[in-house]
């Protein structure tokens, strides 16, 4: 049998294949689709996005511009000078969102359709505990 780290390890590298390949299918790489959540929550402007997402300047826009592309987002240039954009999903984007969540509960169910309510409860806890103590460790 594996140790725990290697198995989470694989756990992860298989997860990130199938969100990979639901947001590939909405024509989204899973960094953009992040961001269209956040925007979706109300996360409109650069700065506020940049802080919620943790991601540089350079980064940001690169990932907006590819949104407003791909004609997931609108931008609206608003203030005296008009230099700062908000942004918001548009029908196109919310079309994805829907579908992304529909795919990813789907994978969900199937992941776990042989796994009872206490063994599920049983995993969100151990790994609740585990995320806890790698926390402490990385401060």
């Amino acid at each position: 049998m594996k140790n725990s780290l290697s198995t989470l390890r694989n756990v992860s590298r298989i997860q990130q294949q199938q969100l990979q390949q639901i947001t590939k299918e909405n024509n989204l790489t899973i960094s953009e689709w992040q961001l269209l959540l956040c925007i979706n929550e109300g996360y409109e402007t650069q700065e506020h996005l940049s802080k919620q997402m943790s991601l540089d300047t350079s980064t940001l826009s690169r990932q907006l511009k590819r949104l407003t592309e791909k004609k997931m987002v609108d931008k609206e240039a608003i203030g005296k000078d008009k230099r700062q954009l908000i942004y918001q999903v548009n029908e196109q984007g919310s079309l994805s969102l829907v579908n992304i969540k529909d795919d990813y509960d789907k994978l969900k169910e199937r992941i776990f359709e042989q796994w009872t309510d206490e063994e599920k409860n049983m995993l969100k806890i151990l790994l609740n505990r585990l995320e806890t103590s790698m926390n402490k460790i990385n401060k």
